[in-house]
C-alpha cells in the first residue's frame, strides 16, 4: 500500500474533515440537550423504529466520514475503494469542497434556529415547540436537506463504489425519516403544523402551491 499523498486527495480529505466537525457538532448538541432538557436529544431514539434504524445508520455515518479521509492511502486497496477517474473530476471535487463548506456553514446556523427544540428522533412521549422562523420559514427539514447535500459532495469528491453505497443508502434514511418525523409532528401540532406544511416546502423553498 502506498502511503504518498497525491495532492487530487486534498478535496476528499478537506471534505472529510468537514463531516468530523460535522459530526463533532451534532454530540456537542446531543451533550447539550442532555445536560438542558435531561435527554440526549434523541440520540438513541426512545421508539424501537428509531432505535432499529440509528443501529443501521450509525456504522454507515462512521464509515461515511472516515473513507473520504482514507484517500491517500487507497492504492492497493479493492475496486470497490478505487475512485473513478474521469475528465474534469478536479474541479467538480473543489467546487464539491465549496458546496460542503456552505452546507455545513447554514447547518451551524439552522442548529441555532432550533435552539433547544433540537433533536434528531421522534420521542413520543416530548413535545418540543414548533420552529417555523429563520430557515424553517423557507424550508421544513432544512438540516435533513443539508445532510444529503453533503453525502453527494463527499461522493463528488471520491466516486468510488463504496461511497455510492454510502450516499444511496443514507439519503433513503433521510428521506425516509423525514417522512416518520412530519407525522409525527402533524400528531404532535395538529393544524398548526398542517398549515405550515402548505406554505413551507420539505427540502426546497415552496413557490405557488403543491407539496
Amino acid at each position: 500500500m502506498s502511503f504518498a499523498f497525491p495532492p487530487t486527495s486534498w478535496p476528499a480529505v478537506i471534505v472529510g474533515f468537514i463531516l468530523g466537525i460535522y459530526w463533532l457538532c451534532v454530540l456537542w448538541l446531543v451533550a447539550r440537550t442532555k445536560r438542558v432538557a435531561g435527554r440526549a436529544g434523541n440520540f438513541v431514539p426512545p421508539e424501537l423504529l428509531g432505535r432499529i434504524i440509528r443501529f443501521a445508520w450509525y456504522p454507515l455515518v462512521v464509515c461515511w466520514i472516515f473513507f473520504p479521509l482514507l484517500t491517500p492511502f487507497v492504492s492497493g486497496l479493492p475496486w470497490a475503494f478505487q475512485p473513478y477517474v474521469y475528465p474534469g473530476a478536479e474541479i467538480v471535487s473543489w467546487v464539491a469542497v465549496m458546496v460542503a463548506v456552505v452546507a455545513f456553514g447554514i447547518t451551524c446556523v439552522c442548529w441555532a434556529n432550533m435552539g433547544s427544540s433540537w433533536r434528531m428522533g421522534i420521542d413520543p412521549n416530548e413535545k418540543t415547540q414548533l420552529v417555523s422562523s429563520g430557515a424553517y420559514a423557507y424550508v421544513r427539514n432544512p438540516i435533513y436537506g443539508l445532510s444529503q447535500v453533503l453525502v453527494l459532495s463527499t461522493l463528488a469528491v471520491l466516486p468510488t463504489p463504496s461511497m455510492l453505497i454510502i450516499t444511496i443508502v443514507h439519503m433513503f434514511f433521510m428521506q425516509w425519516e423525514v417522512r416518520r418525523e412530519e407525522k409525527y409532528l402533524l400528531q404532535l401540532h395538529g393544524s398548526p403544523y398542517a398549515d405550515y406544511m402548505k406554505r413551507v416546502g420539505r427540502f426546497v423553498p415552496k413557490i405557488g402551491g403543491g407539496h
